[in-house]
């Protein structure tokens, strides 16, 4: 179960990482097909998080805010990722010591497969954005987002 944790809290690190690596300005970037900007791609990842956070444990909602649109910051994204970041580490926790988790099956551990493969398609989102936007991510970023060994 402590791998299991463990391995939350590195993709939480990422996105982090990530968007540490982004300035303020670019967060309005766009990829040429439209749709969210990088900004608003961290603030779904972090509301889909409080989603499922409503769903399972409601009571850890009460030290997290949904991000709106049109209030995006880099401080504000940092701070709320963090704080649902640790409040999916507490419904992780509990999920997994009970092997079940409210609303999502077939059990916890497939939930965090599921956390971690849409908040890297949305970082893969993010990257191709700020590419053709025209602001390409550093590379040294880029290979920094594999390495998950060094990320705690």
């Amino acid at each position: 179960m402590e791998q299991l944790i463990e391995t939350w809290e590195i993709n939480n690190q990422i996105d982090i990482y990530l968007l540490n690596a982004i300035k303020e300005e670019d967060l309005k970037a766009i990829a040429t097909s439209k749709g969210r900007n990088v900004g608003e791609q961290f603030a779904h990842i972090h509301n889909v998080r409080l989603m499922w956070i409503k769903e399972a444990m409601p009571e850890l909602l009460s030290d997290v805010e949904k991000i709106e649109k049109e209030n995006i910051t880099k401080t504000l994204l940092i701070t709320q990722l963090g704080k649902s970041g640790k409040a999916i580490h507490q419904l992780l926790a509990k999920a997994l010591s009970e092997g079940k988790l409210k609303g999502f099956k077939p059990h916890p551990t497939a939930f965090l497969g599921y956390l971690i493969s849409h908040e890297s398609h949305h970082r893969g989102q993010i990257v191709l954005c700020m590419k053709q936007s025209g602001t390409p991510v550093d590379k040294k970023i880029l290979f920094g987002l594999w390495e998950w060994g060094t990320k705690l």
